[in-house]
């Protein structure tokens, strides 16, 4: 059968399929939540031998299992302090993570215990020397770039939230 325009009804215009709805939902309830995840970590500003930066702190187990995954940038000195209960062995790795970090272990009191960069993109665990109660990560080559190196005091952790087992 021909149309006005002469073709057959199988040339004719389909509009495109719209994506469930149900579909469309999820994804933009996911965004939703990964953007307000990020929005709501609080920032302190915190000094290493006179180098100020400012760090988004991830004290709970969610945000520390977050972290800077799939961030594909992070603002010259700018970083994020992870904070826990409690001084263990601590081990980061890279999985979704787009920016090359460095990581700064540090012990109950502040101090870095060891610095180490690590890859992007990958599963290699990058352990602590010892027990860790915070872990901060900058990119990579901040700590290097300013000379600080394990011994070093991390100033204004007190302000910090406390880290939660949950």
């Amino acid at each position: 059968m021909n149309n006005a325009l002469g073709l057959t009804d199988r040339f004719r215009f389909r509009p495109p399929r719209r994506l469930p709805a149900r579909f469309a939902l999820i994804v933009a309830a996911l965004a939703l939540v990964a953007t307000a995840a990020r929005a709501q970590l609080p920032e302190i500003t915190l000094s290493v031998n006179g180098n100020k930066l400012t760090a988004e702190v991830a004290s709970t187990e969610a945000t520390r299992t977050q972290g800077l995954m799939y961030r594909r940038i992070l603002p010259e000195n700018r970083g994020m302090l992870f904070v826990f209960p409690d001084a263990l062995p601590r081990a980061f790795w890279m999985k979704n993570t787009y920016v090359p970090l460095s990581i700064a272990y540090l012990d109950d009191a502040g101090v870095i215990i060891n610095i180490t960069d690590m890859k992007p993109l990958t599963t290699n665990t990058y352990p602590s020397a010892g027990p860790a109660r915070y872990a901060l990560e900058m990119n990579q080559g901040w700590f290097a770039r300013r000379g600080i190196k394990p011994g070093a005091k991390v100033e204004g952790l007190e302000r910090a939230p406390s880290g939660s087992a949950f």
